[in-house]
């Protein structure tokens, strides 16, 4: 039984369904994917959220797992730049993946820089090999798997901030934003982020930036028809209310409608967070779980606006980042005084700039993030949502989009309530659990629950954490954590 139909879940029912078990997907909303669901306004199709692909062969494994290849399901488009990047000064940056036009673009803004850059990169490819290619996959349900990797991570200096290390070889301010703001994109504070999240860098760089042709959606889609041509089955409106539990053993689930689904073993695609305080017994779990999940930090959350037009701007590229005024006190105002600030910095997605098919002929659609603080901070969304929008579409219409008001034909926002209701993310957090050094491998949620036999977790929240190869990741150290085939059926035996 697999609860969520993220990326998560389904990267979890293929895997399942690999080893041999019968899958069973629930999913509380009225469409499948999670986080990565579809939004419909008339003739525009907005996909709501995650539209950077940047690990696309953990894509390529989950179809092979089923002896199928992803190119019969879906296309990845390259996507170039990776980012544009446009300062409050007026100039601009176009982050790409080829390294000579790259290191043209540091000299063409600092050339004091390209020396240090390439510097940083070799740092951030030896994080990369630490930190993603011996570790991503791999269960971290020990301290001491957390201790054997503790003298690597100093000497990389892994354990200082994002942006601490990336100012250690650059001194162009500006630079400084574009080479930080990725961690961001899973919910970190650059300024306080472990460095080991620079592999993102790397990532990057090694694999490239990618877009599913027909967005995110069409991917999505394609995980569904992979896994019901393996007999899978999917639900949508299936809340599940319950995980139950007998003899320390998930047996199953109850729904919201009264319904109770049995099940050798159980897989979460759902904040733990919430798993461990409202879904399950607490005479099932060890004594202070559910207290420690509550007190867990949560990550910031986001402003997120759609937005159709009736004409096209073909000057803006697929993945657009306005930086404002200011960015050590804006991540601030976001993530320590929780504040909603005045300025904004803001990523922008236009996916007709690789896929026309992303808008009706002749419009173009966007969507448009906003970082802020999560529920905690008290702001009432329902009086200053609407304010917010108005302010950041002038902000869009002055920097990047002229004329943008009066071609807007549909819109539409979401805002922390979003990821707090309809998601059911602790504090509307928008990417889970906040990636600092203390709720990272061995001290975030494990992918198998150290109090209930068959019950695992995959997601944002668990190792290794958020964004698509994170969550894709915490599927694939199940690999290493499920019980063979027929096992967890004996032990679920047992446990009745």
């Amino acid at each position: 039984m697999v609860i969520g139909s993220g990326f998560g879940g389904l990267a979890a029912a293929v895997r399942l369904l690999a080893r041999g078990y019968r899958v069973r997907v629930l999913e509380a909303l009225d469409t499948p994917g999670g986080r990565a669901r579809v939004f419909a306004r008339g003739d525009f199709q907005f996909d709501a959220g995650p539209t950077v692909i940047t690990a696309p062969y953990l894509f390529d494994e989950l179809f092979a797992c089923l002896g199928k290849r992803r190119e019969d399901y879906v296309e990845f488009l390259p996507v170039d730049p990776f980012y544009r990047c446009k300062f409050d000064d007026g100039e601009s940056f176009d982050y790409v993946g080829d390294d000579e036009r790259l290191l043209g673009e540091i000299e063409r803004l600092s050339p004091k820089d390209v020396d240090g850059y390439r510097k940083l990169v070799r740092h951030a490819e030896r994080i990369f090999d630490i930190g993603y290619t011996e570790l991503a996959d791999q269960p971290f349900s020990r301290l001491s798997d957390m201790l054997r990797i503790v003298p690597d991570l100093t000497r990389l200096s892994a354990y200082r901030s994002v942006y601490s290390l990336v100012e250690r070889y650059i001194k162009d301010d500006r630079l400084r934003q574009v080479l930080t703001f990725e961690p961001l994109l899973v919910g970190g504070n650059p300024m306080r982020v472990p460095g080991i999240y620079l592999l993102i860098h790397w990532l990057e760089r090694k694999w490239g930036v990618h877009f599913a042709k027909g967005g995110t959606g069409a991917l999505v889609q394609a995980l569904i028809r992979l896994i019901e041509e393996s007999g899978a089955e999917l639900e949508v409106n299936a809340p599940v209310d319950e995980i139950l539990v007998k003899n320390g053993s998930a047996r199953g689930v109850r729904l919201a409608d009264g319904r109770e689904l049995t099940a050798d073993i159980v897989v979460a695609n759902a904040d733990p967070t919430l798993v461990y305080t409202q879904m399950i017994d607490p005479r099932a779990l060890s004594f202070g779980r559910a207290a420690r999940a509550k007190n867990k930090r949560q990550s910031m959350s986001l402003f997120v606006g759609y937005f159709g037009t009736n004409k096209t701007f073909e000057d803006t590229r697929h993945h657009t980042i306005l930086l404002g005024p200011r960015y050590q006190g804006l991540l601030a105002d976001i993530f320590d005084r929780r504040t909603l600030a005045d300025d904004f910095s803001l990523y922008l997605h236009r996916p007709a700039a690789t896929d026309r098919s992303m808008a009706p002929e002749g419009h173009d659609a966007f969507y448009v993030l906003s970082p802020v603080p999560n529920q905690k901070s008290g702001i009432s969304w329902g009086e200053v949502s609407e304010r917010y929008f108005d302010a950041i579409l002038g902000e869009l219409e002055e920097r990047e989009l002229p004329g943008l008001r009066q071609s807007i034909v549909t819109k539409f926002s979401v805002d922390p309530r979003y990821f707090e209701e309809d998601l059911r993310s602790k504090d509307g957090a928008a990417f889970g659990l906040e990636p600092v050094l203390h709720q990272s491998a061995y001290f975030r949620y494990q992918n198998a629950c150290p109090d209930v036999m068959g019950l695992y977790f995959v997601g944002a929240n668990t190792h290794p954490g958020a964004g698509l190869p994170g969550v894709l990741c915490s599927a694939k150290v199940l690999e290493h954590v499920l019980p063979p085939f027929g096992a967890a059926h004996t032990a679920a035996q047992g446990a009745a």
